[in-house]
């Protein structure tokens, strides 16, 4: 082979791989946006957890008080 056929050739190849890294930056991209996606909505399920959590709370002490007023229950429990 030839100086200018070597030198070619590594051309060749360093096309391919810039081209592969290429693709794979976009893929990369692609799988940051769904990854931020995923959190948002996670982010969005925790905060309703946490707000059914609230208002499971407001409810016990709601029924802790209507029990004490009504007697079905003990000043101590």
């Amino acid at each position: 082979m030839t100086e200018d056929n070597i030198s070619n050739l590594i051309l060749e190849h360093l096309r391919s791989i810039r081209s592969t890294l290429a693709r794979h930056d976009e893929q990369f991209d692609t799988m940051i946006m769904r990854l931020g996606s995923i959190e948002s909505q996670m982010a969005g399920v925790h905060t309703d957890i946490a707000g059914l959590n609230l208002r499971m709370d407001r409810f016990e002490n709601r029924l802790a008080r209507i029990e004490r007023r009504l007697e079905l229950r003990d000043e101590t429990a």
